[in-house]
């Protein structure tokens, strides 16, 4: 029996049903969670096509299976776009496309460079950090031992000087310059500084901002870190995936460190990559490189600020004063005053605005039910909404908390 590899339509009227549903959930809901995004149908098609029938474990020109030669086009072809997004030249920078997510990104990058036991600096989870910069519930924080830095009491902005005091008492292996819900730029270069203090690798986490980068709207890494990790969900507007660059050259930071890290993330990890995820990734790049994608993350910027301040403005009160990102981090409980990020998150929802509750530095409340909540523009940028629209839903935000 032939099998029909174009054959679109659905046997499966159940899992269907639940496609269908969670599309009209999407169209009705005000989307405005900072790590999500909608991708263009380019991206979906190469999701769905047959790549995914394909496995191909290794690398290009070094698979263990046959009847890879276009698949090693699709993975250099992504690796092209990726180096070309970010300006990067192929002598300087190896770049792996091949990690599944984030987590897994970061879990590589570690298990290639620190000893198990040894010693990361990251980010604290309640003021900004991520769980993969280890934290002690995720495996990055249960194979190394995390030194946290968080950001000032007072201004609630990143402390480099206190960041720095921190790194020379503990000397860490790792620092990682990255978060998942802090609102302002990130001194890459103040960074640098206190790595080679310390004589540790920097590590660059720019999930969330690639996109601002790639279009000159954040300071770039790249002039400054050893490694940097994204994955391509968020700002860039593609796929569920990760990228790791790793700086080529001679030294500690050299060819070495990106061979360490391709082995960790095969065999090290991974088994056969998912290629079709992989050529949905090469599309997005494509797609970011256009200047369209330029404008669309201004008026990202745009409505994020705009957001911000109408928010502020009706008596919220926000984390560091504003955002210079796509994100926010509103302190919804205000000592009492106000209603617990859980609660808040859940009566945005039945209203049909989507938000996460989210911690504060130095929360009181527990990370289950925290004073906070974080709004991101990225996906609602996406579908059309200027600032108008942003001040609007910003004015929906406050009848509901306020009801």
């Amino acid at each position: 029996m032939r099998y029909r590899v174009k054959d679109t339509s659905m046997k499966d009227e159940e899992v269907e049903n639940l496609i269908h549903k969670e599309e009209k959930r999407q169209e009705e809901a005000v989307n405005l969670i900072a790590s999500e995004n909608y991708v263009s149908n380019d991206v979906r098609s190469a999701l769905g096509s047959v790549l995914v029938n394909k496995y191909s474990e290794g690398y290009p020109a070094e698979r263990y299976y046959a009847g890879n030669n276009v698949i090693d086009e699709v993975e250099c072809l992504a690796q092209h776009r990726a180096l070309s997004l970010f300006s990067l030249a192929d002598e300087e920078w190896n770049v792996n496309v091949q990690p599944l997510s984030g987590t897994p990104a970061n879990l590589a990058i570690y298990s290639a460079l620190v000893p198990l036991g040894g010693k990361i600096m990251g980010m604290k989870l309640s003021h900004g950090g991520h769980l993969s910069h280890g934290h002690s519930i995720s495996l990055t924080g249960k194979l190394w031992k995390q030194v946290p830095y968080g950001v000032s009491r007072e201004s609630e902005l990143l402390d480099y000087e206190e960041i720095g005091k921190q790194a020379e008492k503990e000397k860490p292996k790792i620092i990682v310059a990255g978060f998942t819900a802090y609102p302002r730029a990130v001194d890459f270069k103040a960074f640098r500084t206190i790595a080679d203090s310390v004589g540790a690798y920097l590590v660059a986490d720019i999930s969330h901002i690639a996109g601002l980068i790639a279009t000159g709207y954040h300071p770039s890494p790249f002039l400054y870190a050893d490694v940097v990790m994204s994955t391509t969900h968020k700002s860039l507007r593609g796929p569920r995936s990760a990228l790791i660059f790793s700086r080529l050259g001679s030294g500690p930071s050299g060819s070495e460190l990106a061979s360490k890290i391709d082995k960790a993330v095969f065999p090290g990890l991974q088994g056969g990559p998912h290629e079709n995820q992989i050529a949905a990734v090469a599309v997005a790049l494509r797609e970011a490189a256009e200047p369209e994608f330029k404008k669309y993350i201004g008026e990202v910027l745009k409505n994020a600020k705009a957001l911000a301040d109408e928010l502020g403005s009706l008596g919220w009160r926000l984390i560091s004063g504003g955002t210079d990102t796509h994100l926010l981090v509103v302190d919804v409980w205000m000592k009492g005053e106000g209603i617990g990020g859980k609660e808040a998150s859940e009566r945005l929802e039945k209203a049909g605005i989507i938000v996460n509750k989210n911690t504060i530095p130095f929360d009181e409340r527990k990370p289950a039910d925290p004073s906070g909540i974080r709004l991101g523009t990225l996906a609602e940028t996406t579908r059309g909404k200027k600032e108008e629209d942003m001040k609007e839903i910003a004015r929906r935000i406050d009848t509901i908390l306020r009801s």
